[in-house]
């Protein structure tokens, strides 16, 4: 029988790390005992919450909020190195292991459809190797160009694409230099059985809002401090752009190309716009059950059929 493995999804914002901690800790309790399970840890999927430092304009879960509950992947990567979708595969097959052999449930938290996509078996991921000088070549267009390049080459991956990941971008095209296309979507054999939480809160706009306005002090001391450490050897302004959202925008206010209240405005409305990108890349998924992020006794009636 495949051990079990709990998905959270949905968009930025929306609640998914405090509903894990909130199912961590019931799953010690004796409903889920029932169920063969003695606990429960969590597995961040999120791009950017895997690198050193970036913590407060990642969203990146504090020691406190974690409520004594096990995470991992968090902090395993070097901002200035690109850490990919094979790298997050492997090291949460290996942290999934490890949790289910210790007779604990899995709950892989996160927004980032791709990374999610490539766990579950939803997509391939080509073994291409990278291409140095190509990557130089593509690294001097800007995103529109980029766009415009893979849209002619390949459509259909266009569609799922953000145009605003320069990163994403270029590895796609760098695989259809390689393969022709970047490989269609094929369900996969897996070792584990999938179950999928979405979250859909009405409110997110002003939920995005609020987090942001009490964030922004924090952020602009991060990308100083992550940009001058005291040791020296810090973040360039070009990784902090490429990196996206939070660390684009305050980044040219921290360098005067935006004055506070644009980089407030311009950030806000892109968060809004990765939000529905999220909802529009889940909705695909059939697999999921959506839910108000208040609605922990339905959610937990709904894991004991499932669990």
């Amino acid at each position: 029988m495949k051990k079990k493995v709990l998905i959270i999804v949905g968009p930025t914002a929306s609640g998914k790390s405090d509903l894990a901690i909130q199912l961590a800790k019931l799953a010690h309790g004796k409903q889920f005992k029932k169920l063969g399970i003695n606990g429960a840890e969590i597995i961040s999927a999120d791009s950017r919450q895997v690198y050193k430092g970036l913590n407060i304009g990642s969203g990146k879960i504090t020691k406190p909020e974690m409520q004594g509950v096990k995470h991992h992947l968090l902090d395993v990567a070097n901002p200035k190195k690109q850490f990919s979708a094979s790298d997050f595969v492997m090291l949460t097959n290996l942290a999934i292991a490890k949790i289910v052999n210790n007779g604990k449930l899995p709950i892989v938290v996160g927004g980032t459809g791709f990374y999610i996509d490539a766990l579950t078996g939803a997509t391939t991921l080509p073994e291409v190797p990278p291409n140095k000088l190509l990557r130089s070549k593509l690294n001097k267009l800007d995103k529109e160009k980029l766009f415009k390049m893979l849209k002619k080459k390949d459509p259909k991956r266009a569609k799922t694409i953000d145009k605003n990941n320069k990163v994403r971008m270029i590895r796609a095209l760098e695989i259809i230099d390689a393969l022709g296309q970047v490989p269609p979507y094929s369900l996969l054999p897996t070792p584990y059985s999938f179950t999928f939480i979405g979250l859909k809160p009405d409110n997110i706009d002003k939920k995005i809002r609020t987090r942001l306005e009490k964030r922004l002090p924090g952020i602009i001391r991060e990308i100083k401090r992550l940009h001058n450490p005291p040791a020296g050897g810090g973040l360039s302004w070009k990784r902090m752009f490429e990196l996206g959202l939070e660390y684009r925008y305050i980044s040219l206010y921290v360098q005067g190309k935006l004055t506070r209240e644009e980089a407030v405005e311009k950030l806000f409305t892109e968060i809004r716009r990765y939000a529905k990108r999220q909802m529009t890349y889940w909705k695909k998924n059939r697999k999921i059950k959506w839910f108000e992020p208040n609605e922990l006794k339905e959610i937990t009636q709904y894991l004991k059929t499932r669990i």
